[in-house]
């Protein structure tokens, strides 16, 4: 064979190895992309079943008691605003403002041991604690693909890629300011 043919040969198997290597990583930008995007849709499914369970213990604990309107009127305009919130940042702020709003009417039905023991509010708020707890594990789960692709397109070389591509860094879910402390409710 003819030293020329011998460097084409090199040079396009060079070439051919750089594009394989493009399309593998291209593709698991892609991959980790569904990957929050899939653990994003898992979050709202769990804030949608929060969102359909208040109602119901709302209005349990309403027919219990008429002189907390205040706590009822906030978790309707919180539910309202996830309600209408559009993009992921709109979502976790409206999702953390009905969090907050929840935790005062717990608190509140902690406050009236006749409310404690009506089984509907008794039942709703077993059905409360569980799904805040799957929304905390979804949460978890959304971060740590979050941390993942991230740091992946934060990488090189595949930043380099990824900003040819647009790929762009996506937003943790973080707790709002003030959440590390527990609300008070004060009936004076």
């Amino acid at each position: 064979m003819k030293k020329g043919t011998i460097v084409l040969l090199v040079i396009v198997a060079v070439i051919a190895i750089f594009v394989i290597s493009i399309f593998g990583s291209y593709n698991s930008l892609v991959s980790l992309d569904e990957s929050v995007n899939t653990q994003w849709a898992n979050v709202e499914s769990k804030l949608q079943r929060r969102y359909d369970l208040i109602p119901n213990m709302v209005e349990s604990v309403k027919a219990s008691m008429k002189q907390e309107q205040e706590v009822f009127k906030y978790i309707a305009d919180a539910r309202a605003k996830l309600a209408g919130a559009g993009s992921v940042s709109e979502k976790v702020e409206a999702s953390n403002e009905l969090e907050g709003a929840l935790s005062r009417l717990l608190v509140v039905v902690e406050n009236y041991p006749e409310l404690k023991s009506n089984e509907n509010v008794r039942a709703f708020m077993d059905e409360q604690a569980g799904t805040e707890n799957r929304i905390s594990t979804e949460r978890d789960r959304y971060n740590a693909v979050v941390k993942e692709y991230n740091a992946t397109i934060r990488s090189f070389p595949k930043n380099i890629l990824a900003g040819m591509f647009g790929f762009e860094k996506r937003p943790y879910f973080e707790a709002t300011p003030g959440a590390e402390t527990a609300p008070e409710v004060n009936f004076d």
